[in-house]
């Protein structure tokens, strides 16, 4: 009866214990070595994201792994024959692969994912017609949230194609119209002197605010377009700081924003 609670009660715990630490020395391991490579990037880098994501993946599946490995070494402790399992095993693979296809599509798709860097936790991404950030990713599915606060679910197989926001940069476009009647080479020098200080002076900015020059020709004004290179997903901020500073220094110079009017005249 020792014999028997030694064997059937004690060595499985002991084998329980040892997967236990090993998953923890090795998911002590991944994360040391994967945080070394994070420390000189910027936590909001889409590389630094990236190892971010590749961590947890590799956490997981180390994880599913040394599950298995124990449960292996503890069948043999109550007489199973392991082998003639593992040969069992491969029979009811096949059975499984073709009643969990659709699961074994969203591992696969996963797996793709991470590869190829499609994208990472945190990334702003378009996908089919959902557009959200990254807040979950595992190999059976993918977590979005929009600026609503809505989140979708996306399984893996099913995540086709792809829009990342996060990846480059983005371009801020500002139009301003001034009336026909202003001084064309007078606005222009307004707008260019603008630029050039707003180049120095804005945040998110990877790049000078350009003046285009005229962009059309509208029925009430004269259309001028600015542009600017921003970090990622920075151009709407971008926008409205350059739009705020133009109708500051049109109010300053006296030059008046047009606006649709309709004029009216008696049929009499």
């Amino acid at each position: 009866m020792e014999k028997f609670w030694i064997k059937e009660i004690y060595l499985p715990i002991i084998h329980l214990i040892i997967g236990y630490i090993i998953y923890k020395l090795a998911s002590k391991l991944i994360r040391v070595t994967l945080s070394k490579k994070q420390l000189h990037l910027n936590k909001n880098s889409y590389n630094y994201k990236r190892i971010e994501t590749f961590k947890n993946l590799l956490l997981n599946i180390t994880k599913v792994i040394i599950i298995l490995l124990t449960i292996l070494s503890i069948l043999p402790i109550f007489g199973v024959d392991v082998t003639s399992l593992l040969a069992g095993l491969g029979i009811a693979s096949a059975v499984l692969a073709l009643a969990l296809q659709d699961t074994l599509k969203d591992l696969i798709g996963g797996i793709t994912i991470i590869l190829e860097n499609q994208f990472a936790l945190g990334d702003t991404v378009l996908i089919g017609n959902f557009k959200g950030e990254v807040i979950t990713m595992g190999l059976k599915s993918t977590r979005l949230r929009n600026y609503e606060g809505y989140v979708k679910i996306i399984a893996n197989r099913n995540i086709t194609e792809v829009v990342n926001y996060s990846c480059s940069y983005s371009l801020a476009i500002v139009d301003v119209g001034v009336s026909y009647n202003s001084d064309i080479e007078k606005i222009e020098q307004i707008l260019t002197e603008l630029a050039e200080e707003l180049s120095k002076s804005l945040p998110k900015l990877k790049g000078p605010v350009e003046l285009l020059g005229i962009q059309s020709l509208d029925t009430s004004s004269i259309n001028f377009r600015l542009t600017a290179k921003t970090d990622a997903l920075e151009n709407y901020f971008v926008e409205r700081e350059i739009r705020k500073a133009i109708k500051l220094r049109f109010d300053e110079k006296k030059i008046d924003i047009p606006y649709p009017q309709i004029e009216v005249h008696n049929g009499d």
